[in-house]
């Protein structure tokens, strides 16, 4: 009896100082020291609440029918297209198209990607950069690589009428670098760019 007794009271301080004082501590020092971060980083314009800058996001026209589960969305021109998204950046459904290097599905959907993309921006489909045509691996990556968003300059200022050294100086402010100063590439946060381009006049 005493060792169950032990046991009980074992677990009820372990419960308090792990299920309650460490949870509270830990969203305490987040929400005084990264309160943005630990409240998803919500980004809005205008007093709206239009997205998150760790979430990308598509930016599409309106369908013509919404209801109709087969009409293909088309890109707005108006705006920095993301990379391509394999779950439609829905953050429930994170993750990869798990298609290898060798997958015939995977070769067919990037030449169609570049043919498409290369029609929408005006270039030659020998330039279109690699992330414009291959989905991140978490498919809900905001970032492209500063050269695709540098090939949708002259789409977006002939759209929007802006300047497109304006545009370029944009790029240039929502260009995050490597992680940890070494890994990965530079990235433009679409999200934030979009953002910004939006509230120019």
């Amino acid at each position: 009896m005493r060792t169950h007794l032990t046991a009980l009271r074992m677990l009820l301080v372990m419960t308090v100082i792990l299920g309650l004082a460490y949870p509270l501590l830990v969203t305490g020092i987040s929400q005084l020291a990264f309160a943005d971060k630990a409240n998803g980083s919500i980004v809005t314009s205008g007093g709206k609440e239009i997205g998150s800058s760790l979430l990308g996001q598509n930016y599409d026209l309106p369908k013509k029918d919404p209801n109709n589960a087969d009409e293909q969305a088309q890109p707005d021109p108006k705006f920095f297209q993301p990379r391509p998204s394999a779950g439609s950046y829905d953050p429930k459904t994170s993750g990869a198209s798990n298609l290898g290097p060798n997958s015939a599905d995977l070769l067919k959907a990037v030449q169609e990607r570049r043919a498409a993309i290369a029609a929408f921006d005006g270039v030659d489909p020998a330039t279109v950069p690699p992330d414009a045509v291959t989905a991140s691996g978490s498919g809900l990556d905001p970032h492209i690589s500063v050269a695709y968003a540098k090939e949708q300059v002259d789409r977006v200022a002939r759209e929007r009428g802006l300047p497109a050294e304006k545009l370029n100086q944009l790029i240039e402010k929502y260009t995050d670098g490597r992680s940890l100063g070494f890994l990965g590439q530079d990235g433009v946060n679409v999200v934030l760019l979009n953002k910004a381009i939006s509230e120019q006049r």
